[in-house]
């Protein structure tokens, strides 16, 4: 089956060679070039994936990204003329996947589009394999990607889940930042270790600050309670 992406992006130089080059790799490309056709388009044809610039007219790509996720988990990966870092880790509190900072190549675009499905699909095939995680008050079901806890349904991101998950695999082990990014993100080494850290935060703020013990300098162990 074809994969669908929606670029939200205004200008249309970049929009049409964004496209070119999806559609070139085998996806079938919606576009949208404004904050609220955006989010219109996200929510009514179903993206498998949502490449996203920041800077748009009518809101910016951090509140379509907050609209998007708050209705339907979809992998955004965001596009920024911004290199401060800070802006950057507030699109990734807001539901975003990965980034690109302007300017990039549509050869790294294209791959990192790939590596955010592969992600998708690998945590699908686990799900499939078996079916439920419970960590106290906390459960997953790995075949229909949900969480709840304490019994109410807790919305996470694709990358919030597939981390969570990754960290229960191995319970109290600890693993390193440059770990979770090469086996979560499909990142190579050498890649900024706070979007690890942004989205941990995003984990203790949804599901209690206790589920994900820091090991300072080294990484991150998930605290299976008793």
């Amino acid at each position: 089956m074809t994969r669908r992406v929606l670029v939200v992006e205004d200008d249309p130089t970049i929009a049409d060679s964004v496209a070119a080059r999806l559609r070139a790799e085998g996806f079938e490309v919606l576009v949208a070039h404004d904050g609220p056709s955006g989010v219109g388009r996200a929510l009514a044809e179903g993206p498998d994936l949502v490449v996203l610039d920041v800077m748009l007219p009518g809101f910016d790509g951090l509140e379509v990204c907050r609209r998007v996720q708050a209705q339907r988990a979809v992998p955004v990966l965001m596009l920024t003329a911004r290199g401060e870092e800070t802006d950057l880790l507030v699109g990734l509190a807001v539901g975003a996947d990965d980034y690109l900072t302007k300017p990039f190549s549509l050869r790294e675009l294209a791959a990192r589009v790939h590596a955010l499905l592969r992600r998708v699909d690998r945590e699908r095939e686990r799900g499939s394999r078996s079916n439920r995680i419970v960590l106290g008050d906390v459960e997953v079901d790995l075949g229909e990607r949900r969480v709840l806890k304490g019994g109410s349904e807790v919305h996470l991101t694709p990358t919030e889940f597939q981390l969570l998950v990754h960290l229960a695999g191995r319970p109290r082990a600890v693993q390193s930042r440059e770990r979770l990014l090469s086996e979560v993100w499909d990142w190579p080494e050498g890649t900024s270790t706070r979007t690890v850290d942004s989205h941990v935060k995003a984990l203790r703020r949804k599901l209690g600050g206790g589920l994900i013990r820091t090991v300072h300098s080294v990484g991150y162990a998930l605290e299976v309670p008793r």
